[in-house]
C-alpha cells in the first residue's frame, strides 16, 4: 500500500480519503511556475508532496515579498475553504516536485460532504495564518542572517531535504531584502560551516547549528504546526489514528 505523503490528506479517515481519491490527479510542479496570480480565479487546489510553493504579495514599486510557504503539510488554494474563489497572492513554485491536484468544483463538493476534511482544512488555515503573522513580524524585527536561517529550515522541513536549488536573487525576493544583503547573510552562514552554497544550490551542513542561528520565529511556527496538527504520513488503505481510536 502506498504512503499518503501529504500530511493534511494523511490525517483523514480512510473512507474519506478513498472518497477523494478519484478526484486527486498526480502532477509535477516545476520550479518557477506560477499557479495563481492575485485576482485569478482558483480553478484547482494543490496538495504538495515533495514540492514547495511560496505565497507572495506584490507591492507597487518593490519586489514581491513572501508572506508564507506551503509544502507537504498543507494545500495551496485555501481561500476556497473560506468561500472565496479568487487568489489574493501569487502562488509561485520554488521547489519542484510531485503534488496532487483537485479541481475547485470537486474540492468544494468534498469539503461539504466530508466533515473530517473541513476540520483538517480549518486546522491548516489556522497554522497558515500563524505562519503569515509570524513572518510579517520576523521581516520587520529580525536581522537578515537569522531570517535566512529560519527560511532555509522551513524549506528543509517542507521538501524533506537539506539540499535545494536557490539563487541569491530568488532569496532576495523571498526575504524582501536586496541581493547584496542575502549574499552577506549566506556568506556568514557558510563561513560558520552551517551551509554550503555554490552555483544556485544550497546544502545545509549543520542542521542543529542552523537552528541555533535562526531567530525564534522558526520554532514558533514549527511548534504551532506540530501542536495543532500532529500529522504523520499513513498508509493508504490503513485507518487513521482517529478512526482506530474510535473503534
Amino acid at each position: 500500500m502506498a504512503a499518503i505523503l501529504n500530511s493534511l490528506l494523511a490525517a483523514l479517515p480512510h473512507k474519506s480519503y478513498q472518497r477523494m481519491l478519484s478526484g486527486l490527479a498526480p502532477v509535477t510542479l516545476t520550479f518557477g511556475d506560477i499557479l495563481y496570480h492575485p485576482g485569478d480565479t482558483i480553478r484547482d487546489v494543490f496538495f504538495p508532496i515533495e514540492s514547495l510553493v511560496s505565497l507572495l504579495t506584490p507591492v507597487d514599486g518593490h519586489l514581491a515579498l513572501e508572506v508564507g510557504m506551503v509544502g507537504r503539510e498543507g494545500m495551496v488554494g485555501v481561500p476556497l475553504a473560506l468561500g472565496i474563489g479568487v487568489s489574493s497572492v501569487r502562488a509561485l513554485v520554488q521547489g519542484a516536485g510531485p503534488a496532487l491536484k483537485m479541481s475547485a468544483d470537486r474540492f468544494r463538493t468534498e469539503l461539504h460532504a466530508i466533515p473530517a476534511l473541513q476540520t483538517e482544512v480549518n486546522l491548516y488555515v489556522h497554522t497558515l495564518m500563524a505562519q503569515i503573522s509570524q513572518t510579517a513580524a520576523c521581516n520587520r524585527f529580525h536581522v537578515v542572517e537569522a531570517r535566512l536561517a529560519r527560511w532555509l529550515l522551513m524549506t528543509r522541513d517542507r521538501v524533506r531535504s537539506g539540499t535545494f536549488r536557490m539563487t541569491h536573487e530568488f532569496l532576495s525576493h523571498m526575504l524582501g531584502v536586496r541581493r547584496v544583503g542575502v549574499t552577506e547573510a549566506a556568506t556568514a552562514l557558510q563561513r560558520r560551516r552551517l551551509i554550503e552554497y555554490s552555483r544556485g544550490s544550497i546544502k545545509i551542513l549543520d542542521h542543529a547549528g542552523l537552528e541555533a542561528a535562526s531567530c525564534s520565529c522558526y520554532a514558533v511556527v514549527r511548534d504551532m504546526h506540530d501542536g495543532t496538527a500532529s500529522r504523520k504520513p499513513v498508509l493508504a488503505g490503513a485507518p487513521s489514528a482517529a478512526a482506530a481510536l474510535a473503534g
